[in-house]
C-alpha cells in the first residue's frame, strides 16, 4: 500500500522558516510528480508547488521567491523549504504523489494526512 508520511510542520513567527518533508513508500512503479497543496481555514485545497520526474518545478504566484520545492528520487522524498513566512501562509499542508502504473497511460494519486503550519504576526 502506498503511503505518504509528512513531517516538519509547526508554529513560527512571521519572517521565519520551516522545511516540510514527505516520504513516499510502497510504490513499485515510478513517481511521475510530487507536489505540495495547502488548505487555509475555511478555504479550498490548492496547489502550492510541484516538481516533475524530470525536475521541472512550478509555484503559485503568492509563494514565488519564498518557497522552494525539491526531491530526492533515490529516497522517494519531496521537500518544501518555506522562507519569509507570512500569516497568510497559515494552512494545513498536504503532500501529493502521482504514481505511474503498469502501463504508461496509468496514473494513481495519493495524499498525505496533512501537517499544520501556523504563522503568527
Amino acid at each position: 500500500q502506498v503511503q505518504l508520511v509528512e513531517s516538519g510542520g509547526g508554529s513560527v513567527r512571521a519572517g521565519g522558516s520551516l522545511r516540510l518533508s514527505c516520504e513516499v513508500s510502497g510504490s513499485a512503479f515510478s513517481i511521475k510528480r510530487l507536489a505540495w497543496y495547502r488548505q487555509p481555514p475555511g478555504k479550498t485545497r490548492d496547489l502550492v508547488a510541484g516538481i516533475s520526474s524530470g525536475g521541472t518545478t512550478s509555484y503559485e504566484d503568492s509563494v514565488k521567491g519564498r518557497f522552494t520545492i525539491s526531491r530526492d528520487n533515490a529516497k522517494n522524498t519531496v521537500y518544501l523549504q518555506m522562507n519569509s513566512l507570512k500569516p497568510e501562509d497559515t494552512a494545513v499542508y498536504y503532500c501529493h504523489a502521482r504514481v505511474g502504473g503498469i502501463n504508461w497511460y496509468d496514473a494513481y494519486d495519493y495524499w498525505g494526512q496533512g501537517t499544520q503550519v501556523t504563522v503568527s504576526s
